[in-house]
């Protein structure tokens, strides 16, 4: 039987994957910051479900990421689908600094402990991830949110460079989708292109099935990043892109200032 331990699971595809899954009979490892849609979801599935409250962030994640593994009875298929997107149009330092740390620095802490688990028990697994088709151009209007994904992109790569180096049977596959209608997006405006989780859930889980290297969802998003990636950098800098209908006006520096004291108080 599969065990599969999916990092993120809370809401979203997270969530739907590892549903889906249980209800065929697939013994799943959650984990999230918040944990009461994982505890129903166990109740669900009595046998089958596993969970645990994990902050990527936290230096403590990749113990608590064996400690499920541990819990589930080992892990076939690692699956990271946790990240924050915020269209930080005005920049603010602590905003961007906490995208990096949960979507790359989050990212590579969880993927080494996924990494070092297979390499080191030498068992043969899969390390699957949600990253983004944003990863593919710096842009603007989401600066450390496309960066960040540009980067765990990178990490995939390197992590199979290594494990070819070390011989680890291990495989990759990178999820890039463009946007899906989750609460990591704002439930009021409209987004290009956007899809629903019910939509992107069998492709997902076809790609995970089929160890494809890299997964473009969907389609018309597969066109697309094709073509910017045939755009050199010195025109694509000069583009306008709209990321949504309609675009919010940039805030004044007292709502700017209001804003990041609210923040603050709420994670400092």
């Amino acid at each position: 039987m599969k065990k599969v331990v999916i990092i993120g699971a809370s809401t979203g595809i997270g969530y739907a994957v590892a549903e889906a899954l249980a209800s065929r009979g697939i013994k799943v490892g959650v984990a999230a910051r918040r944990t009461d849609s994982l505890k129903a979801l166990k109740e669900k599935y009595p046998g089958f479900v596993e969970y645990m409250s994990i902050d990527v962030t936290s230096a403590d994640a990749p113990d608590k990421i064996l400690s499920l593994i541990a819990l589930l009875g080992g892990m076939d298929i690692y699956f990271h689908v946790a990240g924050i997107l915020d269209e930080n149009l005005y920049l603010d330092p602590e905003r961007e600094v906490r995208t990096v740390n949960t979507n790359a620095s989050g990212f590579a802490a969880s993927l080494s402990t996924a990494y070092r688990y297979f390499r080191n028990s030498r068992r043969k697994g899969q390390i699957a991830a949600v990253t983004s088709v944003a990863g593919t151009k710096g842009i603007g209007r989401l600066a450390a949110y496309s960066a960040s994904k540009s980067f765990c992109q990178q990490y995939m790569v390197a992590l199979e460079q290594l494990a070819n180096a070390e011989e680890a049977d291990i495989t990759f596959t990178d999820i890039r989708p463009g946007w899906i209608k989750t609460p990591l997006v704002d439930s009021e405006r409209v987004y290009p292109m956007e899809m629903t989780v019910d939509y992107v859930l069998p492709q997902i889980i076809k790609a995970i099935v089929r160890k494809k290297r890299v997964a473009v969802i969907d389609w018309r998003w597969n066109l697309l990043v094709g073509a910017w990636r045939l755009l050199p950098d010195a025109l694509w800098v000069r583009m306008k892109m709209s990321i949504s209908t309609p675009e919010p006006p940039l805030p004044t520096v007292s709502q700017q200032i209001e804003e990041a004291r609210k923040w603050r108080a709420q994670h400092v």
